[in-house]
């Protein structure tokens, strides 16, 4: 009887950046393309950033795309966390890589604004 494949995931390096590029579609300073689910909590906003490779189309202007939770940048700051182009932080919860896979997933979490608090 054959084995199971032993699953091993391990920490990845977070991109710099990550644009919109469509719809439901982001890409890092690598051209790597990520897509998110969006996950609404009643006390907070989730989002899984998946790392999977799609055939890119035409990039879409941001003010061309329908609204979206979500902001049409992220930029890395310190302290495990990225800042939207809305001015909004998020908190980085996981990110790791599937070793046999190579597949990478990013779970955020959006901070509360300190004025709301």
């Amino acid at each position: 009887m054959g084995e199971l494949p032993f699953f091993r995931a391990h920490a990845a390096l977070h991109p710099d950046h990550l644009w919109i590029w469509e719809t439901s579609v982001y890409v890092d300073e690598n051209q790597r393309t990520w897509l998110p689910v969006t996950i609404e909590t009643e006390s907070s906003l989730q989002v899984l950033m998946r790392q999977e490779d799609v055939p890119l189309g035409e990039a879409r202007c941001p003010s061309l795309l329908a609204p979206c939770l979500l902001p049409s940048m992220w930029q890395l700051y310190p302290g495990r966390r990225y800042r939207g182009s809305d001015s909004s932080f998020w908190r980085i919860v996981y990110h790791i890589e599937a070793s046999l896979s190579g597949m990478e997933d990013m779970l955020l979490e959006q901070l509360p604004d300190l004025e709301d608090e």
